[in-house]
């Protein structure tokens, strides 16, 4: 009996330390936004080349872990790959919400904030 609940008591931790990638804990102020501007829905598409995406990244330092990314390049920018060809992605960064509405280029901390509801750091 004891192991089991000694089981179930780890498995429980194991599964609040984690976050919707499974693999990371939010833990910082910025975590905790990335995080929500995930949970609302936001998906930043974008290609690793891109000057701007980088830029984009940037301004979640260390916490773009915890946003919803797709990356967009092949390899050696041979193409797009196909899940931004579905998305009809134009440009990059481009930036989805959960009412379907886009934005393009880099957005400040403050839009994303505005356009998902989430409270800035």
């Amino acid at each position: 009996m004891r192991k089991i609940l000694l089981l179930v008591g780890l498995l429980f931790l194991v599964g609040c330390g984690s976050n919707i990638t499974g693999n990371a804990v939010a833990d910082s102020p910025m975590d905790v936004f990335a995080s929500c501007v995930t949970e609302s829905g936001a998906t930043f598409f974008g290609a690793y080349w891109c000057s701007h995406c980088n830029a984009q990244k940037g301004l979640f330092e260390d916490s773009m872990d915890f946003v919803n990314y797709v990356e967009c390049s092949l390899p050696k920018r041979a193409g797009e790959t196909e899940v931004c060809k579905q998305a009809n992605i134009q440009s990059y960064p481009t930036w989805e919400f959960s009412d379907g509405s886009r934005v393009t280029g880099v957005q400040s901390l403050q839009t994303l904030a505005d356009k998902t509801g989430c409270a800035l750091p």
